[in-house]
């Protein structure tokens, strides 16, 4: 075993015939004098144009990764030419090679032993060091010459801060549309960081709807930071502009660690639309997470008492925040589990079921008790178990015959801009169960 350790340790300390060093826009000058004496030997220099004319004079046949084929394969014929010596070949690279960068290519390309990797400053670092933010738990991605879906799903999920790798194609402007057309129930600010590292650096930060048309430099890092102030309550001119139902995502206050967790706004619209809401209701929201299906009910019949049962502390207080934001004074936020919570309501005309906590079935059993004779329920279900265990209980003997149902799949897409195109996004499928007291 030390025999095995001994030879690893010697073949570590032999230096490879490939470096591959990272370099920053100060070109030469970042480097330390080690990696700069290390890059002078070099008897093959390859790199970016723009890399290679930071060593104009120098003496070493230089290859151009314009065509990375043909620049690899000229590094295989060089290694191959002679026994070659260690740093033999030095390959300049933007920032650190490993990250987003030229390395994880040459190591598809060359054995682990036949490389040595210098990192630079990364781009990324320079930017979080320029806005004076800490990055530990940043979600790193690359736009560059990549589709945007990671960014979407990131945004999605509400990452708090996401560090982003642009392109000529995937701009800080097409970022910004890309935020505005989301629809997103978070809000974002950007940071776009030019030409980090130069003497040409700049860093700005801007609104979505604020992003200026301007070019901006193809060396071009943008972070986006989630805004965490979120307003208790909605200014009178808000209130004033709101549309009287399908009430945009973004204005609700919703979960820190999953902002997307809320029934949607189209699948709201379609779910109120199924309830047949009227006049003076009794209406219960149970699994209400947000409660924003309780606020639009609540803001549609006024005077109906409109109580949201949720179990979770969390979701008890985003309902009461909700509810302080939309000024909706007939709703009542109820913290338990149903259908135990259930039992002290007042007998319901119109139930919506958004979530069950694992209780689908008793909790429908406990609704087809106390519901109204005109009474209507209208369940989102998400999964194909939880549709399949509904029509069970629909079929069962104590159920058969008492119950209208309609279910309407819900398989919706919303339009998004890449770049300068439109796509359309899907949202998750749903089931809305429509079930009615026969007369």
């Amino acid at each position: 075993m030390a025999g095995v350790i001994h030879n690893l340790i010697h073949k570590m300390a032999i230096t490879p015939p490939i470096a591959v060093v990272g370099i920053g826009l100060d070109g030469a000058e970042g480097l330390s004098p080690a990696i700069r004496q290390m890059v002078a030997q070099a008897q093959v220099l390859v790199g970016s144009d723009r890399h290679l004319a930071y060593f104009p004079d120098h003496p070493a046949e230089k290859i151009s990764l314009g065509t990375i084929t043909s620049a690899i394969a000229q590094i295989h014929s060089h290694l191959s030419s002679a026994a070659p010596s260690p740093g033999c070949v030095v390959v300049l690279a933007s920032g650190d090679p490993l990250f987003f960068g030229i390395g994880r290519l040459l190591l598809q390309h060359f054995a682990p032993n036949q490389l040595a990797f210098y990192p630079h400053l990364s781009s990324v670092q320079l930017a979080f060091s320029r806005i004076k933010q800490p990055w530990q738990d940043a979600c790193l991605l690359s736009l560059h010459g990549r589709s945007p879906e990671l960014l979407i799903q990131a945004l999605q999920r509400g990452e708090p801060t996401i560090a982003l790798l642009t392109d000529e194609v995937q701009t800080p402007g097409a970022i910004a549309r890309l935020l505005q057309t989301l629809a997103l129930p978070s809000r974002y600010r950007l940071w776009v960081c030019e030409n980090l590292g130069g003497a040409d650096e700049t860093v700005r930060s801007f609104s979505p709807d604020a992003m200026p048309e301007d070019a901006f430099a193809p060396l071009t890092v943008v972070i986006l930071q989630r805004d965490s102030e979120e307003p208790t309550t909605l200014s009178p001119e808000t209130l004033a502009t709101l549309p009287t139902f399908g009430i945009p995502d973004s204005l609700f206050a919703s979960f820190g660690d999953r902002p997307g967790l809320m029934t949607k706004r189209e699948v709201r619209v379609l779910a109120l639309g199924e309830l047949s809401l009227h006049g003076e209701l009794v209406i219960w929201d149970i699994g209400a997470g947000t409660g924003s299906v309780a606020v639009e009910m609540a803001r549609l019949c006024p005077r109906s008492p409109v109580f949201a049962i949720e179990k979770s502390a969390a979701g008890i207080a985003l309902i009461e925040q909700n509810r302080q934001r939309f000024q909706c004074l007939n709703l009542t936020p109820c913290h338990g589990q149903a259908p135990a919570a259930l039992a002290k309501l007042p007998a319901p005309d119109r139930v919506f079921l958004g979530g069950s906590g694992g209780q689908l079935i008793p909790i429908l059993d406990q609704v087809a008790q106390v519901l109204a004779p005109q009474g209507i329920v209208v369940a989102a279900i998400a999964t194909l178990d939880h549709l399949s265990a509904v029509m069970h209980w629909l079929a069962a003997p104590a159920q058969r015959d008492r119950w209208h149902c309609q279910t309407l799949q819900v398989q919706l897409a919303r339009s998004v801009a890449i770049a300068s195109l439109t796509r359309l996004h899907p949202l998750n499928p749903v089931f809305l169960v429509r079930l009615s007291r026969r007369c």
